[in-house]
């Protein structure tokens, strides 16, 4: 409608969005509902509001109001004009901590304003698991509760003042009494008095329906209070003045464990009259295996949080509680860390009960069960009767052959449940519609509400006239003419309801899975499972990185930082995920993977992985990016950055066997030149491109090992001879030959089992052929396989330097040390990865002599091939032979698969399982030092090549340098610094890999500190690119650079990944470190060098 979207943009100050990327992003909210609209507007203040209902009038256009966008009921669906007020109209105008109450806009977020709040000893009672995205105006409009409500009630209860646009602009301030009501209304309560005083059950949980009998003159005529819970139905609110109440001083946590939820439903009710500030239920199903060892036994828990103006007697109270309730077991945490922890578990249950456990349609050890959804997500019985209803209430699953988890604020009889329904075929949504159509007459029987949280929207308000019969529900809809004589305000809401069957958002996308690259096996290889993932609670818009799993630290979060650096929907998780399921669904977005749309909104992803860990359904926006990247360019041009940073390792390979480090690093400092080099390459111009190393690793490795007299331990000198036995020489540590087992516990990661039959544990037999040493020069990425691309990355590698003429050079003359019976413990195969082997070689030899003191045997990866295979012993083959062989070098393919080549990369990773194939046949674990490569090795690998074995026993061989001394030198002492520590825990060690192993190492090292959450910003080739700078610099911004800035005197600056520490260089002008390189400084202080030169600075050219 053209003329619609040309008035607008006349008659309103915000802005407006009829483009296919607005409207997309609002087609869904977190339920299982699609509408979509005719454009969005932003209103800046209330006059926008009035002037779009007007346009909007005079066309006959519906407008619906939009806050988070995270009601579960379908009642911030798009249809018409949606108003998002989160953009502009999201301010805290007043707080008046006398009175205890503020002023705020619809869009606040409502942990904005308990951050306000705090310093004065206030809050605002409700708080819903969303409190880190929820806004006030949703929160409003669905009387929305959270889990003090106990305590502090609805957010009905929390309002005092309300001030509205009707839908046809007349403004009204709503309070007590009828002097704001709309005309008429006043009236139609007088005639229904007797109907209002009997038709409402009593609960401490009624959402559903209008809340008429708020206008009672008993209960003072409050109109705002009616107002709440009305979902926008009713008016357009454009402020409110809300009350706080006082904050405890101090809060202690007892967490009661039961045999099952419906034990502990049967004592919630007990537990109120000791006034507990909460009490939360869930079951054992919902607690990740990670998180439960935190709970007491049970199979499922009550949260009960008490409140005190101190620490004894907020305990005092939670141990009366304890001695009352009826329990198997039971813990009282006092400290807030250990409090937010045990919260996060049930604040995420939204999130995690998407995914059924015990999923047997998925390979075993992979996804996390089948798919579940809202719908019946909140009903609410009478406290007294919530165990008996959910006796009923799971037996009705049966029936129905369905399965679903219950958890929520039992002390409210309010239960959440996802159910594992099927909204993709007919028989599954027909079933649906019986399943609901029963549930609602059992919570009805029980004397229940169809809601009692998240509102009807289209998921209930068909049923309302089981709850309330067919006279309430025709008085609703005169209240509603009253209101919106017009019908105009969020149409097919709780009044003349469109059918809870329709409009479903499953239906449009298609019925077989795509064609795609990556194996998606946590979704039986569908893309679109994949894309399902996202139901859109929206943990992604939270404005600060916060702690994201069970036990993390705070700050320890990463996701989502591009919506954080500019706060539009378009930068988060989930409007990345909606504009790539409207791609699937072909209606709005119809040119499918060559879709502008997407490719605009996944441009300032940084392939963090944050998404991975921290999202409770763990969508992985970075290999959705990398799918539709590779699919978007398929047999066309790329942009620049993707040739030059993409295939990194090629151009840095060529430079090393070019030797033309120096001449490089020169011509990158000229001024001009460097200026056309970055605008050929696709590189920001804010950005240095950093030196490359005088000497690669891997030319060190082969100049030590040419050393004579160079001890094992020392870092440097040969590695040691296998003929000899295991390895013995002065450093602390040393070891026997036999396999250690990883120390338990200590797996912080998914790390499957080596496949049965290979390692240590194989069966006798033949003794396999030594594997050769580890790379003479820098090799090349060619071989077998084909792709268009792999002609770029072809030829061999002619080597230069000691040991180029044959492929020994591990010092020991006849291939990798260690291999064979009861030594292959004793080996560690340490991965070259790009990074460290031309741009930050100090890493490398650091963790050499690091792992060698602590008592490992350490080698390079093979690399020469012949005739498709690895060579074991250069000696031992033909001279004809060794003419015909190529050298290879093992690659994780991290650079290819970020920029979406996963042609390319599945050609370099095949070609790498050949040469680790001799690797594979012994137990020796892969220690990869770039946080990053580690990660693409342990989830890339074995997702591209999914075909393949070998995939997964590399990746289940991939140890961090942290995991590898706990695991397999745990007697080893670190040496001791007693220093500060201040850095970034990597992005994709966070996500992927788990930081448990490092953080002890830390601790045994004396290294004082946490690390901060969140991502550095520079992200591989992100911040490098065109176009990403600004927002690459307010990502490091965030928690990064401050926590360098303010570190303590005589702090160690740590940074594992070599993007974190050259984001810290060229930012700020600081040099950040390994936690190797540490650890070696530290072990050159406790032992005198023999004055060998250790290698040349990086960057020296």
């Amino acid at each position: 409608m053209p003329d619609l979207e040309g008035e607008l943009r006349k008659a309103v100050r915000g802005d407006v969005g009829f483009d296919v990327t607005s409207r997309a992003l609002v087609t869904m909210d977190a339920s299982n509902y699609r509408r979509v609209p005719l454009g969005v507007v932003a209103p800046r203040d209330a006059d926008d509001v009035a002037a779009v209902l007007e346009v909007c009038r005079s066309h006959g256009v519906p407008v619906v109001a939009r806050g988070g966008g995270t009601s579960v009921a379908g009642q911030a669906t798009g249809m018409g004009v949606v108003l998002d007020f989160t953009r502009y109209m999201n301010r805290l105008v007043a707080l008046d901590p006398g009175a205890r109450t503020a002023v705020v806009q619809p869009g606040l977020v409502l942990d904005r304003l308990q951050e306000a709040a705090a310093p004065h000893g206030l809050r605002f009672g409700p708080d819903p698991s969303t409190h880190s995205r929820c806004t006030l105006g949703g929160m409003i409009g669905n009387n929305a509760c959270g889990s003090h409500s106990v305590a502090w009630g609805t957010t009905a209860d929390a309002v005092r003042e309300l001030e509205v646009r009707t839908a046809r602009g007349r403004p009204l301030r709503l309070g007590k009494g009828w002097a704001g009501a709309p005309d008429g209304l006043r009236a139609l309560v007088d005639g229904e008095l007797a109907r209002l005083r009997t038709g409402f059950p009593e609960l401490p949980r009624r959402i559903s329906g209008y809340a008429l009998d708020a206008l009672l003159p008993e209960n003072g005529a409050d109109v705002a209070r009616s107002f709440c819970g009305s979902e926008g139905t009713l008016g357009v609110l454009t402020e409110a003045v809300v009350r706080l109440v006082e904050a405890p001083r101090a809060r202690a946590l007892a967490v009661l464990g039961y045999a099952d939820e419906s034990a502990a439903a049967e004592t919630a009710s007990g537990l109120l009259p000791f006034g507990p500030l909460t009490v939360e239920g869930m079951a054992a199903d919902l607690v990740p295996s990670g998180a439960a060892a935190g709970l007491p036994r049970g199979g499922a828990w009550l949260f009960v949080e008490t409140g005190g103006d101190s620490q004894s007697e907020a305990r005092a109270r939670a141990e009366a509680i304890v001695r009352a309730a009826d329990v198997l077991d039971a813990r009282i945490v006092r400290d807030p860390a250990g409090q937010r922890a045990l919260w996060r578990i049930r604040e995420d249950a939204a999130g995690t009960a998407t995914r059924m456990p015990g999923d047997t349609s998925q390979p075993s050890g992979t996804g996390r069960g089948t798919e579940a959804w809202p719908g019946w997500e909140d009903c609410a019985v009478p406290p007294a009767r919530l165990g008996a209803y959910l006796r009923d209430f799971r037996r009705l699953l049966t029936d129905h052959g369905l399965r679903g988890t219950p958890y929520g604020h039992f002390g409210d009889g309010c239960i959440h449940v996802r159910i594992d329904f099927d909204l993709l075929t007919g028989a599954g949504i027909a079933r649906f519609r019986r399943f609901s159509e029963e549930l609602a007459a059992l919570v009805v029987s029980h004397g229940g509400s169809l809601s009692g949280e998240h509102g009807d929207g289209q998921a209930r308000a068909e049923l309302l006239p089981t709850m309330y019969g067919q006279d309430m529900v025709a008085l609703f809809e005169r209240a509603k003419a009253v209101w919106d004589p017009d019908d105009l305000l969020n149409p097919g809401m709780l009044v003349r309801p469109a059918p809870l069957d329709a409009d479903l958002r499953f239906t449009v996308l298609p019925r077989e899975p795509v064609d795609v690259a990556f194996g998606y096996p946590s979704d039986g290889g569908d893309f679109s499972a994949a894309v399902r993932r996202c139901v859109g609670v929206a943990k992604c818009r939270t404005a600060t990185a916060s702690g994201a799993g069970p036990g993390a630290a705070p700050g320890a979060g990463v996701m989502c930082p591009s919506f954080r650096a500019t706060g539009r929907e378009e930068h988060s998780t989930r409007g990345r995920a909606r504009l790539l399921h409207e791609m699937l669904a072909g209606e709005l977005v119809t040119d499918g993977w060559r879709s502008t749309e997407v490719r605009d909104a996944l441009d300032l992803c940084l392939s963090c992985k944050g998404c991975r860990s921290d999202c409770p359904v763990e969508v992985d926006m970075a290999t959705y990016k990398a799918e539709f990247l590779h699919h978007h360019y398929a047999g066309r041009r790329r942009p620049a950055a993707h040739y030059s940073m993409g295939r990194l390792p090629v151009w840095l390979r060529w430079a090393s066997r070019l030797r033309a480090a120096a001449l490089l690093n020169t011509l990158a400092s000229a001024g001009p030149l460097a200026t056309v080099a970055k605008r050929l390459a696709g590189i920001a111009a804010e950005r240095d491109i950093p030196p490359l190393a005088r000497q690669t690793f891997s030319g060190w490795w082969r100049e030590r090992a040419a050393t004579p007299g160079a001890a094992p331990g020392s870092g440097r000198g040969s590695a040691p001879d296998p003929a000899k036995g295991p390895a013995s020489g002065p450093g602390p540590g040393r070891r026997s030959g036999a396999v250690r087992e990883p120390v338990p516990g200590a797996e912080p990661g998914p790390l499957p089992e080596p496949a049965p039959g290979s390692g240590a544990d194989a069966a006798p037999g033949p003794e396999p052929e030594p594997v050769p040493g580890p790379v003479t020069d820098s090799g090349s990425d060619s071989g077998s396989g084909s792709g268009s691309d792999s002609g770029s990355d072809s030829g061999s590698d002619s080597g230069s330097g000691s040991g180029s003429g044959s492929d020994s050079g591990s010092g020991s003359g006849s291939g990798l040390p260690g291999f064979g019976a009861g030594q292959a413990g004793e080996l560690v195969v340490l991965w070259p990865d790009t990074f460290t082997e031309h741009l930050s070689p100090s890493v490398g030899r650091a963790a050499v002599r690091v792992l060698e003191a602590a008592g490992l045997r350490v080698a390079l990866p093979p690399t020469l091939r012949m005739r498709g295979r690895p060579v074991a012993d250069g000696r031992s083959r033909s001279a004809a032979a060794l003419l015909t062989a190529r050298r290879g070098r093992v690659c994780c393919g991290l650079t290819y698969v970020s920029t979406g080549q996963l042609d390319h990369a599945r050609v370099v990773l095949r070609r790498t399982l050949d040469l680790m194939e001799p690797v594979l046949e012994t137990a020796a674990p892969v220690v990869v030092l770039e946080p990053s490569c580690a990660a693409a090795l342990r989830t890339d690998l074995p997702e591209l090549l999914h075909d393949d074995p070998r995939a997964a026993r590399l990746a289940a061989r991939v140890l961090t340098f942290a995991e590898a001394l706990e695991r397999h030198a745990p007697d080893w002492t670190p040496p001791r610094l007693d220093r500060p520590a201040v850095g970034q825990t990597h992005c994709h060690q966070h996500a992927v890999l788990g930081d448990a192993a490092e953080r002890r190492l830390r601790e045994a090292a004396g290294l004082t500190g946490g690390l901060s959450g969140g991502c550095c910003g520079l992200a591989g080739n992100f911040g490098f690119e065109k176009g990403h700078f600004d927002v690459s610099e307010a990502c490091a911004g965030e928690q990064l650079l401050p926590a360098v800035r303010d570190a303590p005197e005589g702090a160690v600056v740590l940074a594992d990944g070599f993007s974190c520490r050259t984001q810290l260089e060229q930012l700020a002008g600081t040099r950040a470190r390994h936690l190797a390189e540490v650890l070696a400084e530290g072990l050159a202080e406790r032992r005198p060098t023999d004055g060998r030169q250790e290698g040349p600075a990086d960057g020296q050219a």
